[in-house]
């Protein structure tokens, strides 16, 4: 008897080329995992709010809505990982992407394989098992009036939530923990991202500029991450600043 697809394996994808939806679809299902497909903007909308997905597979060029404002309207509703999957290589358009919230940029010259490692790769920080060596991990990190809870995957600054996409989140928690010490790039690509595949030089300033915003953070004076030339990112608690 087949066991029926828990809400841990479900893959939505957007997209309009339905005959790569079906390739997608074949590939992925003999491993596990349950793929459905809509093939317009609007649809995507509606079925990635409605529903529990482990990640969304989503194109940039969709008839209704794009893909840019897709994002954006999921994001209004959701942290779910999304894979952005375009026939568009262009970097302006990718850190559009990330700026909007995407967790990874993937051109549709992909091989299946590559697919999956990506895949896995944006999908593998939120079902990341807690056991008793993690306990650390786990533990909350308060940086002044800003309160991070690995456990629950939660961000809490004063009394207002801070609604971050994963990678977002896992920076967060990178620059929490190491407060007061400096995390270069690479570092950070090699905690917050999976390195069995390329990573373009600028993601990483993409996803913490965008951090920023969500703090309230002014590049210029920021209060929690500062920008230290050419070493890294370093994060601060602006309550205990002079």
């Amino acid at each position: 008897m087949n066991t029926p697809p828990t809400d841990t394996s479900r893959i939505l994808i957007i997209d309009d080329d339905r005959k790569l939806c079906r390739l997608i679809r074949d590939y992925l299902e003999p491993m596990g995992y349950a793929v459905e497909a809509v093939h317009t903007g609007p649809e995507g909308v509606e079925r990635a709010t409605a529903g529990t997905w482990q990640a969304v597979i989503l194109d940039l060029m969709l008839p209704g809505l794009d893909g840019f404002e897709v994002l954006k309207r999921i994001r209004h509703h959701s942290d779910v990982p999304v894979l952005m999957l375009t026939a568009r290589g262009d970097e302006a358009d990718r850190i559009v992407g990330l700026e909007i919230g995407a967790d990874d940029y993937l051109p549709k010259t992909f091989s299946t394989r590559e697919l999956l490692a990506r895949l896995r790769a944006v999908t593998r920080r939120t079902t990341r098992p807690r056991g008793d060596a993690e306990s650390d991990e786990s533990a909350d990190v308060v940086v002044g009036p800003l309160h991070v809870r690995p456990s629950s995957r939660t961000a809490i600054l004063g009394d207002r939530p801070v609604i971050l996409t994963p990678v977002e989140f896992d920076l967060l928690v990178s620059l929490a923990r190491a407060k007061g010490r400096v995390k270069s790039r690479e570092q950070l690509l090699d905690e917050c991202r999976d390195r069995n595949y390329d990573v373009f030089d600028r993601s990483i300033d993409v996803h913490i500029s965008a951090l920023r915003k969500k703090l309230g953070d002014d590049p210029r004076q920021p209060r929690f991450i500062r920008t230290l030339r050419a070493a890294g990112y370093m994060m601060v608690d602006p309550e205990a600043e002079p």
